[in-house]
């Protein structure tokens, strides 16, 4: 006699199988994609624990199960996430946006008030259409070096209703787009190179390597925004940048040898160093 499985069994079962193949967050995990499936939120699934699976729907969770068994990350699998309470879609065109990355928003709106905003590596655009969404009058540039990335991100901009604030543009960091810009934002790729195959497999194997990379000691992208600031700032004008772990010194370093000044760091909610500001001279 078949086996029927019922939401709350195969919730069950799928959080001990993610478990014992090293995934955290196993549960929810599964909640996620079989509401997926199912087309109900995670509440819904609660409230029809009882309910068995047609064949069809085992089918298409399994074949979810199997990809995220094999470490492919779960906002990958079901095509977007959130970020600053905003839907995003996302694919391996992209880095995920994590929620440290918030961070920069917060400090962002607290030495900015809008203007002319550049976000360098926009990937899919979490932090130009964060910025577009608060400041309704602002003229964001965002700038990306793949064209996939870009087409995902102008989907975002679409979807959250700010694409007429945003400009977005095929260029490499290496040459910024003349400015002058009152806010340059970004979070480049700061992972040194001999460290990017002991991360997680899901960020490893699955995200972009070259929103990853950051050069033999990590700090490539910010000697590279360091030497353009100066001469893309607005006087008075801000640089922030999320940074690694233990990278914030550095950075500061390398801007203030950049003429830039006031110079702080904010730390993420976990405590880490994460984000990096300075600014060009009111007079200069």
């Amino acid at each position: 006699m078949a086996q029927t499985w019922t939401v709350l069994k195969i919730l069950q079962w799928t959080a001990d199988f993610f478990r014992d193949k090293g995934i955290e967050g196993g549960r929810r995990d599964a909640e996620l994609l079989l509401g997926a499936c199912l087309g109900l939120d995670r509440v819904g699934l609660y409230l029809h624990f009882d309910r068995p699976l047609e064949a069809s729907e085992l089918a298409a969770f399994r074949a979810l199960l199997v990809r995220r068994a094999r470490r492919e990350p779960l906002q990958y699998i079901l095509g977007e996430t959130e970020f600053w309470s905003l839907p995003l879609a996302v694919s391996p065109a992209v880095l995920i946006p994590r929620q440290d990355t918030e961070v920069l928003i917060e400090e962002a709106l607290r030495v900015a008030t809008g203007g002319r905003v550049l976000d360098v590596g926009t990937g899919s655009g979490a932090i130009a259409i964060a910025l577009a969404s608060e400041w309704r009058d602002a003229r964001v540039v965002a700038l990306d070096i793949c064209p996939r990335a870009l087409q995902v991100a102008a989907g975002n901009a679409r979807r959250n209703g700010v694409e007429a604030h945003i400009r977005f543009v095929e260029a490499d960091l290496a040459l910024l787009p003349e400015g002058p810009f009152d806010l340059i934002v970004s979070n480049p790729p700061y992972i040194p190179r001999a460290d990017l195959d002991g991360l997680m497999p899901e960020v490893r194997d699955f995200e972009p390597r070259r929103a990853l990379d950051g050069g033999d000691d990590g700090l490539d992208p910010y000697r590279i925004l360091a030497a353009q600031a100066a001469g893309r700032l607005a006087p008075g004008g801000w640089l922030l940048v999320e940074v690694g772990i233990g990278q914030a010194c550095h950075v500061q370093k390398l801007f203030e040898a950049a003429g830039l000044q006031e110079s702080f760091c904010r730390a993420d909610y976990g405590g880490v160093p994460r984000v990096v500001g300075s600014r060009r001279a009111t007079g200069g």
